[in-house]
């Protein structure tokens, strides 16, 4: 057994080392500070979750594709929107056949690497761009022509945007209607490749032609 003085003289030896580990420790710590308070920022910070896509992917058909973008009437110096473009096809084919530009949009990340190599594949990526982003929050005012294939309620939940847009933009949707808006145009496209025969595409222009409901007057005096 050690002397008293062995004793003291280890106890200071073990304090120094405690020291010196508490002075690295803390050095460590104020390396990795900056760090640590930015993942304190990002866990409390109010950026929400990326939001649930509203639609599975259902590509459109490429007739139906091309009947769309005809009864729009696509020109050279239109600006289509694709909201929902999925593989990117109608946006691919408004700027291959007619060589105006056009933006696709989704919020599916696997969706759009798909887009946007299929626009690298087609060469045309100086006129087709494929963004991530939500529709329903979305700045239509840059389109001359929108084209949908979503379902009905997400084609109602689009009014209001809609209704900010300049006179004459047209609005395509594949399949699906719009309650409460009375189209200019409804075709059917026949497609035997396709899992279904027919196909509907709906045509509307800005001004939206707002369908008065049933016991509803109009304002307007007949003549």
């Amino acid at each position: 057994m050690g002397s008293a003085g062995d004793i003291r003289g280890t106890l200071r030896r073990l304090g120094r080392s405690k020291a010196v580990l508490a002075l690295l420790f803390a050095a460590l710590l104020a390396q990795q500070a900056p760090n640590v308070v930015r993942l304190a920022q990002k866990a409390l910070s109010d950026e929400p979750a990326p939001r649930r896509p509203d639609v599975s992917y259902v590509p459109t058909p490429q007739k139906v594709v091309d009947r769309m973008l005809e009864l729009a009437q696509v020109t050279r110096d239109d600006v289509v929107y694709d909201l929902g473009c999925g593989d990117g096809r109608i946006v691919i084919t408004a700027a291959r056949q007619y060589g105006c530009r056009a933006i696709g949009y989704d919020i599916v990340d696997w969706v759009i690497d798909m887009a946007r190599e299929n626009v690298a594949q087609a060469g045309i990526g100086h006129l087709v761009t494929i963004e991530n982003a939500d529709i329903f929050t979305l700045d239509l005012g840059g389109a001359s022509v929108i084209t949908l294939y979503l379902l009905p309620d997400l084609n109602v939940r689009l009014i209001p945007q809609l209704d900010k847009l300049r006179p004459g933009v047209r609005i395509v949707s594949h399949n699906f209607d719009m309650a409460g808006v009375k189209p200019d145009q409804v075709v059917t496209v026949k497609d035997a490749e396709g899992p279904y025969d027919d196909h509907t595409v709906f045509l509307w222009t800005t001004p939206l032609n707002k369908e008065v409901p049933s016991g509803e007057v109009s304002g307007v005096t007949p003549r």
